[in-house]
């Protein structure tokens, strides 16, 4: 199965939290999406590993994606080496997106800009030809390198390089991330406080796509960086 756009998190939600509302506006023109999460997210103060996967794949059935993979690469302790990069080649080649979108470069939490970093080598990686792969049933896999690789924003309010308007879609990020039941705020629920289970964090989260959006006039937008300067064969094409 081949997509258009592949969207790659640390942690079940990430992709959610970071750039949903711009898988659903590609998926409304007619593009192919889906996720991975590098990790469970098994270090999280709130919930299990197994409570977040099925959590993932009901916000994955919820924003409408062609797949959702759940890597084993480690929460918290993974490292920057080959046993864990070529996981994420492996996916690449399997589903050989045009475009990756993946962690923020630099954020809050130690795990984003590492696997931000980890993903933007995979990417590359997979189109060296000899580095061997291998599908499930033992095949050798063919190289892959997508054409673009943007880093959505996450937590700290870095200075995009470009956004995209998500203003109908909105309301729809909102019920995927609130998927994540254990995570997030809910009326009533006793569980561990954490830096994103309150209300307030759900407000921040609507504060930062206005931030975005009005920048090109929008109600909501999410924000993206990219590490490689982009090219245009228009002006036109720019907003």
């Amino acid at each position: 199965m081949k997509v258009d756009i592949l969207a790659i998190g640390i942690h079940p939600d990430d992709v959610e939290l970071g750039c949903c509302g711009t898988l659903m506006r590609h998926a409304a023109s007619g593009k192919t999406f889906g996720i991975l999460d590098l990790s469970a997210g098994e270090l999280g103060t709130r919930g299990t590993a197994e409570l977040r996967r099925q959590e993932a794949m009901n916000a994955a059935t919820l924003l409408g994606a062609s797949f959702r993979e759940i890597l084993d690469i480690p929460d918290g302790i993974f490292v920057h080496e080959p046993a864990q990069w070529l996981k994420i080649v492996q996916i690449i080649r399997k589903y050989r997106p045009e475009i990756v979108l993946c962690n923020a470069i630099d954020d809050r939490h130690p795990d984003h800009g590492r696997a931000s970093k980890m993903t933007q080598d995979a990417c590359f990686y997979s189109g060296l030809a000899k580095i061997e792969t291998f599908s499930s049933d033992g095949s050798p896999q063919e190289k892959w390198r997508p054409s673009a690789v943007y880093s959505y924003i996450q937590d700290r309010q870095l200075n995009p390089d470009f956004v995209v308007d998500i203003s109908p879609w909105v309301e729809k990020k909102m019920e995927a991330i609130l998927a994540f039941r254990s995570q997030f705020w809910h009326p009533g629920e006793e569980a561990p406080n954490t830096p994103i289970s309150g209300k307030d964090f759900l407000d921040f989260m609507y504060a930062k796509m206005r931030v975005f959006g009005r920048s090109i006039g929008a109600d909501y937008a999410e924000g993206f960086i990219c590490t490689r300067t982009p090219g245009v064969a228009n002006l036109f094409d720019l907003g």
